[in-house]
């Protein structure tokens, strides 16, 4: 559907660098990273709105680098909207077909089935001002997707609204991608947004993409440090291994790797498990004091302060306290050994003490 091969860029001071990226026909990609990392910048590269110094962009094999932005046929959502003030939601949403000399009737026809796709019959005359926040994003979506581009570029789409109507939209988006069988490429910051919406995630970071694939995919198997610590793995160390097992500190890890030396032992807590009756025997087994707990929507947090210090993510109905002592497992197969050279610059870390 949309290959993007080699790109760079630089706008001021940033340069968006060495982006190699795929999305396939009917594909909902999410775009993440941390704040100034080039999320915006890429999909405004692609829009068409910034030139590469170097690169390629195709569309369905067509090579759309140098075109100007109305010649791409790609639909584009940015952050705020950009509705025209002085136009009704149903004149905003005819704007691109008017441009286009589309004949009077078949505009009305599209804008009338946008409208009714995207529930906004109660609204079709109103003005923008008098729009919330969902009801303009709604007025933003259709006006894109009128014009049947190939591909819909959408910048923080969500970012207006509040968790529920969030939630509900984010839905409401991945039905209407499915609807009309498009590539969608969505900006956000947000995971459970992203988990809601996409097929596939881009991680970025630094003007670069840093890993692609699933979500849960790279939750599981981060590349390097920084992805770990971006998807919340919490517990990250340095240690030392010979190949079969890691050490830290004073503590070792069984877990066969491919390294040799430094390495950088990733744990997530959802999987580590806490082990019931005091049973303390087996490979990857620790004690430690609850110092923190907190209780949250789907699960509860521990601190765990031990001779290893460990973030616990646990959905027992159990009633944890302050100062139990517990042991805990950390199993082989869930911990990720990644080689301490593809982190550069990652510092001796140990999660705080509570």
């Amino acid at each position: 559907m949309i290959e993007i091969e080699n790109l760079n860029g630089s706008i001021g001071e940033f340069h968006l660098r060495d982006i190699n990226l795929k999305v396939n026909e009917g594909e909902y990609l999410g775009i993440l990273g941390p704040t100034g990392s080039g999320k915006t910048v890429l999909i405004e590269y692609i829009a068409g709105i910034y030139r590469p110094d170097t690169g390629t962009i195709r569309v369905d094999g067509e090579d759309i680098t140098h075109l100007y932005p109305e010649e791409r046929n790609i639909g584009y959502v940015p952050q705020d909207y950009a509705l025209f003030p002085n136009l009704t939601v149903e004149q905003n949403i005819a704007y691109g077909l008017k441009a286009r000399k589309m004949p009077a009737n078949q505009v009305n026809e599209s804008v009338s089935k946008m409208i009714s796709i995207l529930k906004m019959e109660n609204i079709r005359h109103r003005m923008p001002l008098n729009l919330s926040g969902g009801e303009k994003q709604r007025v933003a979506l259709g006006r894109a997707l009128a014009t049947k581009p190939k591909l819909l570029l959408l910048d923080e789409p969500l970012s207006a609204l509040d968790e529920n109507l969030r939630t509900e939209t984010a839905r409401e988006l991945r039905q209407i991608q499915r609807g009309v069988k498009g590539a969608f490429v969505h900006v956000c910051h947000n995971f459970e947004e992203a988990s809601d919406v996409s097929d596939r995630i881009a991680i970025m970071n630094g003007g670069r993409i840093i890993q692609t694939g699933t979500l849960k995919g790279i939750m599981a198997n981060p590349k390097n440090e920084f992805i770990a610590r971006f998807m919340k793995s919490q517990n990250i160390f340095q240690g030392e291994t010979d190949g079969s097992v890691i050490k830290i500190g004073e503590n070792l890890l069984v877990k066969k790797n491919p390294f040799k030396g430094n390495v950088i032992a990733v744990i997530r807590p959802e999987n580590i498990r806490i082990m019931e009756n005091g049973v303390n025997r087996g490979e990857n087994l620790f004690q430690g004091d609850i110092e923190r707990y907190m209780v949250k929507p789907y699960f509860t947090e521990l601190a765990v302060n031990g001779s290893l210090p460990l973030i616990v993510h646990t959905t027992n109905k159990k009633k944890y306290r302050k100062g139990d002592r517990i042991w805990v497992q950390t199993p082989a197969e869930h911990i990720v050994a990644l080689e301490k050279s593809s982190c550069p610059g990652a510092p001796s870390l140990y999660p705080p003490k509570y």
